[in-house]
């Protein structure tokens, strides 16, 4: 179990980037940060949604810091993730979800670890995920147990 809510600078700079632009509350204290972080955020086409995976603390509960290898590792393997854009076409198929959007901007999102695209932009690791790949919406991704 984790006490701190510290991040890798890596995706506080995203989460503040995203934050300052949109005014988003999240459970990460905000940074400061280089507007043109954000700027770089790739922005998803059709019914893709672009999320931020949690990263997790850097300190465990018995106060060993751990490693930027270890949390990358961590943030490769979540999850759960924030979701910072969606496609045009998200969940306009009202065949599909005729109950309206599995998620929103702005919310914490669980999704299948193999899901979507991954890869690494300057700030961090970002996915791109289709809007069916949503398993849930969560208020806390600290509420959920991370390997470490």
């Amino acid at each position: 179990m984790i006490e701190s809510t510290e991040t890798p600078k890596r995706t506080e700079a995203l989460l503040d980037a995203y934050k300052a632009k949109d005014e988003v509350e999240t459970v990460l204290d905000p940074k400061a940060i280089d507007k043109s972080t954000l700027d770089k955020l790739p922005t998803p086409t059709g019914y893709r949604i672009l999320v931020l995976p949690f990263a997790g603390p850097k300190k465990t509960k018995g106060g060993l810091w751990l490693s930027d290898t270890t949390q990358e590792t961590i943030q490769m393997t979540t999850v759960c993730g924030l979701v910072l854009k969606m496609g045009d076409l998200c969940y306009h198929d009202k065949d599909k979800f005729p109950k309206g959007p599995w998620c929103k901007l702005n919310e914490w999102i669980i999704f299948s670890r193999y899901a979507g695209s991954r890869f690494k932009i300057d700030g961090g690791e970002v996915r791109v995920l289709n809007d069916d790949e949503v398993i849930s919406t969560i208020s806390d991704p600290n509420d959920i147990l991370h390997h470490y």
